[in-house]
């Protein structure tokens, strides 16, 4: 394969981006009702976190809308905060 082959076979950074925030939303407990997220004693509060999460996927889905294009950092941060929210739900068993 040729360096061109390889690049083409690669979505672009904003398809990356789009696809990685869908990939959060669908994973994370964001339809579950508060009361659930909230029922029990917990390590790092749930509700505070998803908020959190769910302000970042908007404010990325705004960027991308208003023609940003994000870099690979840009990508690996968002990812990683997903990441570390995904634990602290688990540790409270809510994934």
């Amino acid at each position: 394969m040729t360096g061109a082959t390889l690049r083409r076979n690669k979505p672009d950074s904003t398809t990356a981006m789009r696809s990685l925030i869908a990939e959060m939303r669908s994973s994370l407990p964001f339809d579950r009702p508060e009361a659930q997220v909230c029922s029990e004693p917990c390590r790092g509060c749930s509700a505070k976190l998803l908020d959190y999460i769910a302000s970042e996927l908007e404010a990325w889905e705004q960027r991308l809308d208003a023609g940003e294009k994000p870099g690979l950092a840009d990508r690996s941060r968002l990812e990683k905060k997903g990441r570390k929210v995904y634990r602290a739900l688990e540790a409270n068993h809510l994934t």
